[in-house]
């Protein structure tokens, strides 16, 4: 398939195909006129890509699960190097939260009367959750 159908099958645009492409990502076989072609194992991984930047990872976090369906397993986290990426996420996220705990704290006792002032926490983690 071309890349416009690809794009229309998995609800994105050509342009980030395009920039998946350019990550390593993704690849696209040439015709003899130049069109990009993709698979059908190209739709999985392109859902793959979105469903994991959907939740939170950056595109360069989803490469272990890439590799692991071109490798031909049935699961983008079939391998360990994707268990390996959703460990440190998790890690990330309970740091995350950890953060936001603590400002609710602070605002809690402020709201008690007490005040925001002393030592600031860590600033408000930049997980992205699930839409």
């Amino acid at each position: 398939m071309r890349i416009g159908e690809l794009a229309s099958r998995v609800g994105t645009t050509t342009r980030a195909l395009r920039h998946y492409e350019s990550l390593g990502l993704l690849s696209a076989d040439r015709t003899a006129n130049g069109y990009r072609e993709y698979s059908e194992a190209d739709v999985r991984v392109v859902e793959e890509i979105r469903t994991l930047v959907g939740v939170g990872f950056a595109l360069e976090e989803t490469r272990p699960f890439v590799e692991c369906l071109r490798a031909g397993y049935a699961t983008g986290d079939s391998c360990s190097a994707s268990v390996a990426v959703y460990r440190r996420k998790i890690a990330e996220i309970d740091d995350c939260m950890a953060g936001l705990a603590a400002v609710r704290s602070q605002l809690s006792a402020a709201m008690r009367g007490g005040s925001l002032s002393g030592a600031a926490p860590e600033p408000l983690c930049m997980f992205t959750p699930l839409r």
